[in-house]
This record gives structure tokens, sequence and C-alpha cells, in this order.
């Protein structure tokens, strides 16, 4: 399980959330068998979709989180409920590319940068919100805080980092967001942008034993953060045979019909979890009779 803090800092101003993702970007290596490059990248956005997902106000609600950068990797999405509960899915999960001039995994190269970072918040309304911008490094954090800048108009940075033992196994995963509120000043800037300027990755802070709490300690150094609210968060796939049954239905009558005359029984597969729903043929007439 992971935990998920939120804090308010600067007298009100400032609002930072951490989160300890290395359980649930394990889960998804285990699930979808990345590779190395793509175990980070999937565990970096999962970990902005728990963090964006913690902020929605209802139980319903729910963020989908998109990169699409031409890279190898293909697309990549993560998906949270409200508590901050993600699932991910990538279309390419197996990528074996160099280092990058770093030394590290090349998550850039695997991503790509020519594309879109799309956020997609479903909160009840009669169209989910959705927000797009342009990925300008690849790296995934960079485009988080590019996105709150560009699309939500608000100042914030944001740190995700995974790292990941030679077996492939995920030793670490985590990061954080810090989001300044209407009427921060320059001196509220100037002290967090000092408190980051030699921080260890997001990543190696939860290898070395920080809770989230310590790290907004760290990133909030001098403007007295206050927690808000402490949370577990977990890999959670939402899929049921009630969901698939409607995305059966969903594909219209004609598709359900050569369906049920061609095959015995239909296998669905989840993306997100790899469980296997199988449909008899009786069970694709019920749906069709249920149109």
């Amino acid at each position: 399980m992971g935990k998920l803090v939120r804090a308010i800092a600067a007298g009100g101003l400032a609002v930072c959330t951490a989160v300890d993702s290395t359980d649930i970007t394990a889960r998804a290596e285990q699930i979808h068998k990345t590779s190395a490059t793509v175990t980070a990248a999937l565990g970096r956005l999962m970990t902005a979709a728990s963090i964006m997902g913690s902020q929605l106000k209802n139980e319903e609600d729910s963020v989908t989180v998109r990169m699409a950068g031409g890279g190898p990797a293909g697309t990549l999405i993560a998906v949270s409920d409200s508590t901050g509960n993600p699932r991910g899915y990538v279309a390419n999960p197996i990528v074996e590319i160099p280092l990058n001039a770093q030394g590290k995994l090349d998550v850039a190269g695997a991503v790509g940068k020519e594309g879109m970072l799309t956020v997609i918040k479903d909160v009840g309304l009669p169209e989910p919100a959705t927000g797009s911008v342009p990925i300008v490094s690849g790296e995934i954090a960079a485009d988080v805080t590019n996105y709150y800048a560009v699309s939500e108009q608000t100042p914030a940075v944001c740190a995700l980092g995974v790292l990941v033992n030679p077996d492939l196994s995920v030793r670490a995963a985590g990061g954080y967001l810090v989001q300044l509120l209407p009427g921060a000043g320059e001196d509220v800037i100037s002290r967090i942008e000092e408190n980051i300027r030699d921080i260890k990755p997001a990543s190696t802070m939860i290898d070395e034993g920080m809770t989230p709490g310590q790290i907004i300690d760290t990133v909030m150094a001098g403007l007295s953060p206050e927690v808000l609210e402490t949370r577990t968060v977990a890999y959670t796939c939402t899929c049921s045979k009630a969901r698939v049954e409607r995305a059966l239905v969903s594909l219209g009558r004609d598709e359900l019909r050569r369906l049920a005359r061609e095959q015995e029984t239909a296998q669905v597969e989840c993306h997100f979890c790899d469980k296997t729903y199988t449909f008899t043929r009786a069970e694709l007439e019920a749906l069709l009779n249920r149109k």
C-alpha cells in the first residue's frame, strides 16, 4: 500500500501533496511486465494521476492522464479515483533503449516529445472537463508542471521518480506537487525554489526511508506546513463483468450479432489488470436482446 499526504503552508498560500507510490508502481510492473524504462514512465504517470485524483471533491469523480508523445512506448494512460488510487496502461510495455546522457533511464526517449499530455476530469457534469498541452520534455514531471501553468493557470512544481532494480523489480517510487494559490508572493516562491534547488530526487528520498510527510517538510521548509490529510492509496482496477457487458452492448447490434454467430465464447481482457472475462454465445445473445 502507498501513502499520500497533503499539507497547506505559507499561511494558506501553498499546497503540497506527496505520495509514496512504490507498491503501486510494483503492482503495475507485475501486471504489465514492463521493461525498466517503461516501468519508470508508467510509475511516474500513475503517481501524477494519484496526486491529481486526490484533489477531486466527490467520491464518484475520476481523472485520466494520457501521454501520447510518439515514442516507442506508445500511449500511456493512468486513471485515478478521488481517493488517489490509480491504475495504468501502456501500449508497448517492452522498450529497450540506452540510458540517457545523465546515465539514467531514458523516460523521455520511451515516451517521446512530439505529442500531447491530456488530462480528463470526470466530475459528474454532462461532459468531462478536458485539458491538453503539448509535451515539453517527455520526462512527465515537467509536463505536469506545464499542464498546471497552461491549462489550469496555476503555478506549480512537480517532481516524480522511480528507481528500478537490476531484476526489474521496483525499488522506490514517489513524487510531490506544489501548487501556489492566489496571493502567494515572491517571498513564498523564492523560499520554495531555494528548498528544491538542491533537493534529492523524489524516488531517492523514498528509497532512503523518508515518508511523504517528511518530503513535504523538506520541500516546504520555513513555510510552516500543516498536514491536512493522510491517505492510504493502492493500485486499484474498477473493472467488472457488468462494466464489460456495458462495453459490449455499446459495440452495437451488428457487432454483437457477429460475435454471437462466429464464436462459441468471446473473451475480453481488461487493459489495466489483465483480467479476462469470458462470455458464452448464450450470454452474448442475451446482451443482444437487452438492447
